[in-house]
C-alpha cells in the first residue's frame, strides 16, 4: 500500500510547536555588527547633499556610507523584456524615486545604535514632481527617467480588431482595479553575512531562491560564484516577494567584506512595508460580448500594470495575466494589451499567484457583470461556456494550451456543497423582506498556470550506511512542507520509514545546484526530480543486491514493508538498504546515491471553482464572509493535508484582498497604510471555517501527475468574494464597487444607486 494520497502529519510541526524555527534574526554569529539604513522621507526628489557627519561620530557607529563609497554597479532588471536602463542604485544616487528607498547605510555595534545614528544623517531634498497613479504615468508628463522620455518599462500589444464584437447582442464593459498589496510576511526582511575561515563569503538569507541569491551575490561583488556559500536558515513567509533580491542584501554581503566581520540586518515592520516589493498593482479594462442567451463571444482586457520606481518582475506580471486571460472558459475571439510603467512608489514584485490571480478576477468579475445584463443566473452562464472536458488539451484564443480539466464537475461539486438553490431561495426572501443585512453569493471558476516559465529543478537522494536517508532538493521551503512531502515520495519508493529521512535544501554547498520555490512549481519540479533520483537508487541497489546475493538482477526484488532486498521466492537471505550503503562505496567505488537535474517540463493548469457567502449591512457596508467553498483540482494529489493548508492560506489571503488591504498613497507620494495599524491585515476573526473538497485529474506532463496547488486559494477566492459582496447589494442598483469592499465604498455605493 502507498503512502501517497493519505493524509500524513508534517513533520516540520513539532519542531515550530516546541523548541521553534531558526531564522536569521536567531542565528548565533559572535560580534556580528549591525547594518541599518536611512531611508528617503520624499517620494521623489534631487538629493542635493547628504550630511552624515553627526551620525559618523556617534557611539557605536563603525561607518557611515552612500553610493559613491561602494563602488558597486546599479541594478538591471534581472529580466531581460524589461526596460533595461531603468536601472537601480544600491543606494540612492543623485535622485529618490519613492518613499522608503535607501539613501546611505549605518554600520555600528548594535541595532539601536545604527538607529540611533540614523536619525542624526541630514538629507537636503530638492522635491521633484511625484506620480503615483500608473494611468497619470502612462501620459508621461512626470518622468522617473528624464533622459528615457518615457515611464513604459515593458508592453504587451496586440492587433486590434474593430469587428471583435461584431454579431454580439450584449457587449458590457466595466473599468477594475486591481489594489497594490504589501505581503506582510510574519518574518520580516533579514540577512547576515560573514566571512568564513577559508576566506569565502558566507551568507544567511530569508529567502524563497537561495542558488539565486548566491548568483546575485557573485555578480554584484564581482567575484566568483564559488567564493559564495548562501545558507536559508528556516523561512517565515515569502509569498513570492522573497524571490527577489534586494539591494540591502547585496549591501550587507558588501559590509561583511568591508569589516571583514559578521554583519547582520533585520528591518522593522515599517521597513517592510516601505522596502519589500509589494504585491498586484493594475488597472484593467474589461469588454465582453455575447448572446442574450449566455453565450460569450469575444473579450477584450486591456491592462495598465504599476510597476514601482525601478522595474521588477511586477513589470512583467501582464505576460501572465495575457497567458490566462480567458480562464475556464471557450472564448473564440480575445485581445489583449498592457503597458507597465513606473510610478514613484515601493517597487512591485511576484505576490501569491504573480498575474495568474489578477487574470480571473478580470474575467470572473465580467461574466457576473454579463450574466446581470441578460438577466441569467451567474452560475449558467458560466456551465454554458465552460471549455468541456473532452476539449484537453485546449488551445486558447490567447495560444496557451491547457493540458486537462474537468471544469463543470468542480462547478457542480462546489454548487451541490454549497446548496447552491437553498442558497438563492434565502436570498430572495431576505430581499422580499427588505432586511438589513442582505445574503450575497459569488462565483469563481478559475484556471492557473504553475511553473509557467518553465524551469527544470535538481534533486538527488542518497542512502547512508547508518540506514539513514538524505535528500537534497533545490526547492526552499517557508511553509510548504517539504520536509513531509519529499519523505513521502523517498519513502514510498524505498520502503524506508519517513522518520529515516532527512532533507536538506537552501545550503548552495550542500546542494549544488537549484531554482527555488515561486509559481507553484515545487512538487512538479522538485518533488519529480526527488521521485527520479529515488528510483535511480532503488535501480542501483538492486544491481549491487544481485552481485551481493549472487543472482540475476531481474530476479533481485524489493520488499518494500521491510525496506529489504533479496531474491524472488527466497525472503529469508536479503540485504537491508544500510547493508548496501555500506557496500557500495567499495564494491561499486560511489555512494548509494543518485542526482537527478529534472529537464524543464511543460506547464500545468490546475483549477477549481470556489463559491463565497457573504452578509452586508447595508445602513454601514459592513460585510461578513459567512462561508466559504473551495473546490480545487491540482492533479493527484500527494497529502490531502498538505493541500488543505495550502488552501487555506490562499483563501485567507485572497478574501483579504476582496474585502480589507490596499496600500495606498497619497498624491505626494507619502504611504498611508505603512504600517499594521493602517494596513488591514486579515485574522481568524474575520474569516468562516472553510468548505474544501478535491477533485483529482491527473497530468500527463509529470510521472507524479501532479500540478502546483500553492496559490489556487488565492486565485480562485478573490473574484468569489468580491462577486458575492456586489451580488448582495446588486437588487439596490449597484453594478460593481471596487477592492476592497470596504464599509465607506458599499455605503457610498448604495448610496449613489439611491438604494439606501
Amino acid at each position: 500500500m502507498s503512502i501517497l494520497g493519505n493524509r500524513v502529519l508534517r513533520r516540520e510541526d513539532a519542531k515550530f510547536l516546541t523548541t521553534g524555527g531558526v531564522y536569521v534574526a536567531d542565528l548565533p554569529l559572535a560580534g556580528a555588527a549591525a547594518l541599518g539604513f536611512v531611508r528617503s522621507t520624499a517620494a521623489h526628489a534631487r538629493i542635493a547633499a547628504v550630511d552624515v557627519d553627526a551620525a559618523a561620530a556617534a557611539p557605536g557607529v563603525l561607518g557611515v556610507f552612500t553610493n559613491r563609497d561602494l563602488g558597486l554597479a546599479p541594478l538591471r532588471p534581472s529580466i531581460p523584456l524589461l526596460n533595461q536602463d531603468m536601472t537601480r542604485p544600491l543606494l540612492a544616487d543623485g535622485v529618490v524615486r519613492f518613499v522608503g528607498e535607501p539613501v546611505a547605510m549605518i554600520l555600528a555595534e548594535t541595532a539601536q545604535a545604527a538607529a540611533d545614528a540614523a536619525e542624526l544623517v541630514i538629507v537636503d531634498y530638492d522635491p521633484l514632481p511625484v506620480v503615483v497613479d500608473p494611468e497619470e504615468a502612462l501620459r508621461n508628463e512626470t518622468l522617473l527617467f528624464p533622459e528615457l522620455a518615457t515611464n513604459s518599462c515593458f508592453s504587451l500589444q496586440s492587433a486590434s480588431d474593430d469587428s471583435l464584437f461584431d454579431g454580439c447582442e450584449v457587449v458590457v464593459r466595466q473599468r477594475l482595479v486591481n489594489q497594490r498589496l504589501a505581503p506582510c510576511p510574519l518574518e520580516v526582511r533579514s540577512a547576515a553575512a560573514e566571512i568564513a575561515s577559508d576566506g569565502r563569503l558566507r551568507f544567511y538569507a530569508s529567502t524563497q531562491t537561495a542558488h539565486s541569491v548566491r548568483d546575485t551575490l557573485a555578480e554584484s561583488l564581482r567575484i566568483p560564484r564559488d567564493e559564495v556559500h548562501v545558507i536559508t536558515p528556516d523561512v517565515g513567509g515569502g509569498f513570492g516577494a522573497k524571490a527577489s533580491v534586494y539591494p540591502e542584501e547585496i549591501l550587507v554581503a558588501w559590509s561583511a567584506r568591508h569589516l571583514a566581520r559578521a554583519v547582520r540586518w533585520v528591518e522593522t515592520r515599517s521597513e517592510s512595508m516601505l522596502g519589500l516589493g509589494h504585491g498586484r498593482g493594475q488597472v484593467q479594462y474589461a469588454t465582453m460580448g455575447g448572446t442574450r442567451d449566455g453565450k460569450v463571444l469575444a473579450y477584450r482586457l486591456a491592462v495598465v500594470q504599476d510597476a514601482g520606481a525601478y522595474p521588477a518582475i511586477g513589470g512583467l506580471l501582464p505576460f501572465m495575466t495575457r497567458t490566462m486571460a480567458t480562464g475556464v472558459y471557450a472564448v473564440e475571439k480575445a485581445e489583449f494589451t498592457s503597458e507597465s510603467v513606473v510610478t514613484n512608489t515601493v517597487p512591485t514584485v511576484a505576490y501569491r499567484g504573480a498575474g495568474r490571480p489578477e487574470a480571473t478576477a478580470a474575467i470572473e468579475r465580467t461574466i457576473d457583470i454579463f450574466a446581470s445584463e441578460i438577466g441569467m443566473d451567474p452560475a449558467e452562464v458560466r456551465r454554458r461556456n465552460l471549455i468541456s472536458a473532452d476539449s484537453f488539451p485546449y488551445t486558447t484564443a490567447m495560444g496557451t494550451e491547457y493540458d486537462v480539466g474537468d471544469y463543470e464537475k468542480d462547478l457542480d461539486l462546489a454548487l451541490a456543497i454549497a446548496g447552491y438553490s437553498e442558497l438563492r431561495v434565502e436570498q430572495a426572501r431576505r430581499r422580499q423582506a427588505g432586511d438589513v443585512r442582505q445574503l450575497g453569493i459569488g462565483l469563481s471558476c478559475y484556471v492557473e498556470i504553475t511553473n509557467g516559465i518553465p524551469e527544470g529543478e535538481f534533486g538527488a537522494v542518497e542512502v547512508r550506511p547508518d540506514g539513514r536517508v538524505l535528500v537534497r532538493t533545490g526547492t526552499s521551503p517557508h511553509g510548504q512542507g517539504h520536509l513531509t512531502a519529499w519523505s513521502m515520495l523517498v519513502a514510498d519508493q524505498l520502503g524506508v520509514p519517513i522518520e529515516d529521512i532527512d532533507v536538506v535544501h537552501g545550503d548552495t554547498d550542500v546542494v549544488p545546484r537549484g531554482v527555488g520555490t515561486f509559481g507553484s512549481r515545487s512538487l512538479q519540479t522538485g518533488g519529480s526530480a526527488v521521485h527520479q533520483a529515488a528510483l535511480e537508487v532503488v535501480d542501483q541497489a538492486k544491481a549491487l543486491a544481485a552481485e551481493l546475493l549472487e543472482a540475476d538482477l531481474a530476479d533481485v526484488v524489493l520488499d518494500k514493508a521491510d525496506g529489504r532486498f533479496h531474491v524472488a521466492g527466497t525472503p529469508a537471505i536479503a540485504k537491508t538498504w544500510a547493508e548496501l550503503a555500506a557496500e557500495s562505496l567499495p564494491l561499486a567505488g560511489a555512494p548509494l546515491m543518485a542526482e537527478v537535474d529534472l529537464p524543464a517540463g511543460g506547464a500545468t493548469f490546475p483549477f477549481g471553482a470556489h463559491i463565497a457567502v457573504v452578509e452586508v449591512d447595508t445602513e454601514t457596508g459592513g460585510v461578513d464572509l459567512v462561508r466559504h467553498i473551495a473546490v480545487d483540482d491540482a492533479g493527484r494529489l500527494l497529502n490531502p493535508l498538505l493541500a488543505e493548508g495550502q488552501v487555506h492560506g490562499g483563501i485567507a489571503q485572497g478574501a483579504a484582498q476582496a474585502l480589507l488591504e490596499e496600500f495606498v498613497y497619497d498624491p505626494e507620494g507619502n504611504p498611508l497604510t505603512s504600517s499594521l495599524a493602517d494596513y488591514l491585515f486579515i485574522s481568524a476573526a474575520e474569516l468562516p471555517s472553510f468548505e474544501t473538497a478535491f477533485t483529482e485529474t491527473a497530468t500527463p506532463l509529470n510521472q507524479l501527475g501532479a500540478k502546483g496547488i500553492g496559490e489556487s486559494g488565492t486565485i480562485g477566492s478573490t473574484p468569489a468574494v468580491h462577486n458575492a459582496v456586489v451580488d448582495a447589494l446588486s437588487h439596490l442598483g449597484v453594478r460593481h464597487v471596487d477592492m476592497p469592499a470596504t464599509p465607506l465604498r458599499l455605503w457610498e455605493a448604495v448610496a449613489r444607486a439611491g438604494g439606501g
